[in-house]
């Protein structure tokens, strides 16, 4: 038996007035996923255990059966293990977004945060705009690291786990309330404004209407992670196949496989059949039992509040990935199961995370289980099947619950 998970970050949401109170994942025309769901058991998951934070990091560590309470140190600690950043037990991991604050007269502290992903800014513009930074910032304390997109890395020498807002929960408003109490922090997120904003990259972006890459934002800090192996823990070989370093961070320290895929790089028009494709191969080829495809771009279409790109977003998903993977794994009559869901959902009223249970679709190649539900987020919950440990998901996955 292969394993397969097929995971739309962000993809769940709420219903709205502007869909006939459906979701976007109900809206969406989804035919490969309702056809499967016919097949299917679905339900809901609940993937943030309480009193955590519904960030990707903890989410995904869930959905991959390891318990946030446990094994969760910090965002930006996996996502320098993707790096190859050496943490040492002293140090501190930061993330380094580079965001987009009002182009304004205003004080700093009075500056509006417009973008957390700078028009999706990518690596190549992202690394020249770090270099600025870092020619004019970086310590023995604080070293900077580019990682990719708008996401990037601080390493702070002998620093803190010091409470940072992420950006993106804090979309349109005005940011004094949200800074850093730590001054140095405060300060190097002032001096990289300066930097910035005038740079002659960014004069040029907004030139094209991009927003500009005007300001690093710190948050995400924690300690080196220590994971349980992923082989180790289920018997299974497995593979990450994702754009978003936080994922091959997660795939590094639980000792699975990254898959790089060309084109792949976490937005709408992301290499979605380059995924499918390389999910296959790794199962029927080379030896893989499980493999993890991680979409960001529902997740990304969420942050920026555009109902019509997320349900695009979704029906690549369906269209591109879910359909190319069941077509080639039926075709190489090796017996399969996927398990199809989001980390958190990700709602366009509010732009970011919420802690909401998620709808799970569970599928058997074997087992021909006959239903006429489809699946979305209202549907999961009438079947009145509720995962309440999230992290217990995988197993459903990888046990031969045969009926």
């Amino acid at each position: 038996m292969k394993y397969i998970v097929v995971l739309g970050d962000g993809m769940a949401d709420e219903p709205l007035e502007e869909l006939g109170k459906k979701t976007p994942l109900e809206y969406a025309k989804t035919p490969m996923m309702d056809a499967l769901a016919e097949k299917s058991e679905i339900g809901l998951a609940k993937t943030i255990p309480e009193g955590m934070k519904p960030g990707s990091d903890t989410a995904n560590l869930a959905v991959l059966g390891y318990y946030p309470k446990k094994y969760y140190t910090g965002r930006s600690p996996l996502e320098a293990l993707s790096i190859g950043v050496d943490m040492k037990p002293t140090d501190i991991a930061l993330r380094c977004n580079i965001v987009t604050v009002s182009d304004d007269n205003l004080p700093y502290e009075e500056k509006t945060i417009i973008d957390h992903s700078s028009s999706e800014i990518s690596t190549e513009d992202a690394a020249i705009l770090l270099e600025a930074v870092r020619n004019q910032l970086e310590s023995d304390v604080y070293k900077y690291y580019v990682g990719t997109s708008y996401r990037h890395l601080t390493i702070w020498d002998k620093g803190e786990v010091v409470e940072l807002t992420p950006p993106h929960d804090i979309l349109g408003k005005v940011i004094s309330s949200y800074l850093p109490e730590d001054t140095k922090l405060r300060d190097m997120m002032k001096k990289s404004y300066d930097i910035l904003n005038n740079h002659p990259l960014n004069v040029e972006r907004a030139k094209k209407g991009l927003n500009k890459a005007n300001s690093i934002w710190f948050w995400g800090a924690g300690t080196r992670p220590a994971l349980d192996s992923f082989e180790g823990k289920t018997g299974k070989k497995g593979a990450m196949i994702s754009a978003v370093d936080l994922l091959k961070g997660i795939a590094v320290g639980a000792g699975m496989l990254n898959i790089e895929v060309e084109g792949a790089d976490g937005t709408l028009h992301t290499n979605y059949e380059g995924k499918a494709h390389a999910a296959v191969k790794a199962l029927i080829e080379d030896g893989c039992d499980f493999v993890y495809i991680h979409i960001e771009a529902p997740d990304e279409m969420g942050h920026q509040g555009s109902i019509p790109n997320k349900i695009t977003a979704i029906e690549f998903l369906d269209e591109r990935v879910i359909k190319v993977v069941k077509e080639e794994m039926d075709a190489s009559g090796e017996p399969y199961r996927i398990l199809i869901m989001p980390d958190h959902p990700t709602p366009i009223w509010c732009r970011t995370h919420t802690s909401d249970p998620v709808p799970y679709l569970l599928y058997d190649s074997t087992v021909d289980k006959k239903a006429t539900w489809h699946y979305n987020e209202r549907e999961a919950k009438d079947s009145k099947i509720y995962v309440e440990e999230g992290y217990k998901m995988i197993n459903k996955l990888l046990e031969d619950e045969k009926e």
